[in-house]
């Protein structure tokens, strides 16, 4: 295992609407102990598309976790160019600054958004440039990272794979610790 890809459920999916939000601070320990996990067995990238939510969580705890597995990287891959323009000054400004935490960003197509078809060529580009990945997702909850959980238990059932979940489960038991701490 070279490329860990990871994604989840954004931040409205969550009701998670500032940073300073207690569930992110769970979502972020869950993360922080599944890629330390992950980079003990050997995973060098980590791969993101930077959506709001998970994947911009998980930006920041490879950032932070620099500091004891300094070897670690992170690439940031786009759908499209120009991705994240039409947000808010805030929301631009917080992309521009993960942009600079990690060691490489481009995007799969290089246009701006035309139409869906870029979107499942990202999918697609992701799925087939990681050996494995981690999703804050519960099938049971379901929300858009659906798409992307049915396509990689599709390359599971097809490849040695390996697809990992942070689940409701898992986010309430690490709250439970959070109160107890």
């Amino acid at each position: 295992m070279r490329n860990l890809y990871i994604s989840g459920y954004r931040t409205f999916e969550l009701g998670v609407f500032k940073e300073d939000d207690p569930k992110v601070a769970v979502i972020k320990k869950c993360l922080k102990q599944e890629i330390s996990q992950f980079i003990e067995e050997g995973i060098e990238w980590i791969l993101t598309s930077a959506q709001f939510g998970t994947e911009q969580w998980a930006i920041e705890v490879v950032d932070d976790l620099k500091k004891e597995y300094p070897t670690i990287k992170i690439a940031i891959i786009f759908p499209f160019l120009e991705f994240g323009s039409n947000w808010n000054e805030k929301n631009q400004s917080k992309l521009n600054s993960l942009k600079q935490k990690v060691d490489y960003v481009e995007a799969t197509s290089h246009k701006t958004y035309q139409d869906p078809s870029q979107l499942k060529n990202h999918q697609a580009f992701l799925l087939e440039h990681c050996q494995a990945a981690l999703l804050v997702y519960d099938p049971e909850f379901e929300g858009k990272t659906k798409f992307v959980y049915q396509a990689l238990k599709k390359k599971q059932e097809t490849m040695g794979f390996e697809l990992r979940l942070i689940d409701v489960d898992q986010l309430q038991n690490s709250s439970i610790e959070e109160e107890n701490d």
